[in-house]
């Protein structure tokens, strides 16, 4: 029997998708969408051996927790809500810098004395005698409102499970206050609600995450190792600056270089012509001017496309958890 492929999810519409297709672009990695749009399943082109399986974010976290999916994109929120004991089960590689929101509970406006968790329990106890009923809180982040209320010593509530737009919640009557993620709180103010003040469950972003329970075979580790090296290559080109000069006995600039600038020699044979300095990019100009006063007549400063190293910190990450 042929063994299985190496299975990539990735959001399968919207912007998570055009996102999630242009970070692996920019690492170099081309996300086919085989018969087109309706098709939910694609490759990679530069990695013959990789299926990319279009997924919703939820769905994308129940593959990984099953091991059907090596590697997927989708939100912490969602990690921490649908996997239990995640951090066993799962491995967080990367944050991909996009799809960015915050989880919070949030109260009334009209609620002036209530502004942390701790006037939060305090409400709920004096709802609780007045009303004979617990308070009410309408989410979709059912576990994460569980342990953070709990961590918080917020035990007098009870979680109304929204099916629609929760931030309507408190004014149809539905429920008192509410859990639900936000990217300006906007939409929470326009329905006359506030963020407590301690009130940030988590700060969500994409992240790519690894299945510690998939079929980790030596060729699906191959995989692995060819996709995380262009990440983390691209990852470092985009931190960094190469800084090319010619001045007077540059060898021994290069310690004092980075020393200074933490910057890494580039040499050619012998160590001869200029002097070729990656470090990065916010102190790219400083070294310039000390390049400058070191005797250089012009200093070129410019971007990378990728810098791969012997060392890939994103497979050494994922190689400690599957051995």
């Amino acid at each position: 029997m042929s063994e299985t492929p190496f299975i990539l999810a990735v959001p399968s519409k919207g912007r998570l998708q055009e996102a999630a297709t242009g970070f692996f672009k920019r690492a170099g990695l081309t996300i086919a969408q085989g018969r087109g749009a309706r098709d939910y399943r694609g490759s990679l082109k530069e990695l013959p051996g990789v299926e990319v399986a279009f997924l919703s974010a939820g769905e994308i976290t129940q593959h990984l927790a099953a091991g059907a999916a090596h590697l997927g994109v989708t939100g912490e929120d969602l990690v921490r809500e649908n996997i239990p004991a995640a951090d066993a089960r799962i491995e967080m590689l990367a944050k991909l810098g996009f799809g960015h929101a915050d989880v919070v509970v949030a109260a009334p406006q009209a609620w002036i004395d209530v502004s942390t968790m701790a006037d939060l329990e305090d409400v709920a106890a004096i709802f609780h005698a007045r009303r004979g009923q617990r308070m009410r809180v309408a989410t979709k982040y059912i576990n994460l409102t569980r342990r953070f209320f709990a961590s918080k010593g917020v035990t007098d509530y009870r979680v109304v499970e929204s099916q629609g737009a929760t931030e309507g919640a408190p004014a149809s009557g539905a429920a008192e206050l509410i859990v639900d993620i936000t990217t300006t709180g906007a939409t929470l103010r326009a329905n006359g609600l506030k963020v407590l003040d301690d009130g940030v469950m988590l700060k969500s972003e994409a992240n790519l995450v690894a299945s510690l329970g998939a079929d980790w075979s030596d060729a699906h580790k191959t995989a692995a190792k060819a996709i995380l090296a262009r990440i983390a290559a691209e990852e470092e080109a985009r931190l960094n600056r190469l800084v090319t000069a010619s001045v007077p006995d540059a060898l021994s600039l290069a310690p004092d270089a980075a020393k200074t600038f933490d910057a890494r020699a580039l040499f050619g044979v012998g160590g001869e012509g200029p002097l070729r300095l990656v470090c990065p990019a916010e102190k790219a100009p400083a070294l310039a001017d000390w390049l400058i006063g070191k005797g250089a007549e012009h200093v070129g400063v410019g971007a990378l496309d990728y810098i791969f190293g012997a060392r890939n910190a994103l497979y050494d990450k994922l190689a400690k958890r599957i051995g």
